[in-house]
């Protein structure tokens, strides 16, 4: 019995739509995209706990007690062996609706638009395989004549750590880009 509700949440939690973050695609060039990103909400913290300290927020420890809905991609960053998790916020808030989180390791902010170079890979992303397609994506950049201006790469995750097959992971690397 209890492998069928077990089955039987799987298939609900697999089914389900999340909001993603919008981006515009400006050029694809040899197996990578120039994208165009957007300001948007962003919740992130850089100290140990990251998933459960964001994961509890969205669940209600903030000072409403509010859900928030989940959405993706969430991004991953390092620096200097510092990692930060940023959850991009649905887009129905803004600087002026934003919740406030009860975790001071928590901070809200609006991210500053811009251009990225991303590549698309699957599988589980791991710290091997995002330094691989980062690489890869700054020899294309290079082939490409593009600016880079970010120098670390940002790695994204579009789906649940428990769905398995077709998976959507991502590496960015912000450029400079002007649009003819």
């Amino acid at each position: 019995m209890y492998k069928y509700l077990f089955l039987l949440f799987s298939l609900i939690m697999f089914a389900q739509k999340y909001e993603t973050q919008k981006y515009e695609v400006i050029n694809k060039l040899d197996d990578f995209e120039i994208r165009y990103y957007p300001p948007a909400i962003k919740a992130k913290v850089s100290s140990g706990g990251n998933f459960s300290k964001l994961f509890k927020y969205i669940s209600g420890n903030n000072e409403k007690n509010e859900k928030i809905a989940m959405t993706t991609p969430v991004y991953m960053s390092r620096k200097d062996e510092k990692i930060t998790m940023e959850f991009v916020m649905p887009s129905k808030y803004s600087e002026k609706n934003m919740v406030p989180p009860n975790d001071k390791d928590i901070v809200l902010y609006r991210s500053i638009p811009g251009y990225y170079a991303s590549i698309t890979f699957g599988g589980y992303a791991s710290v091997k395989k995002v330094n691989y397609y980062y690489d890869l994506l700054l020899n294309k950049i290079k082939d490409s004549e593009l600016v880079v201006v970010g120098r670390e790469p940002i790695s994204l995750s579009y789906n649940s750590p428990y769905k398995v097959f077709n998976r959507r992971n991502e590496v960015l690397v912000e450029i400079e880009y002007k649009e003819n």
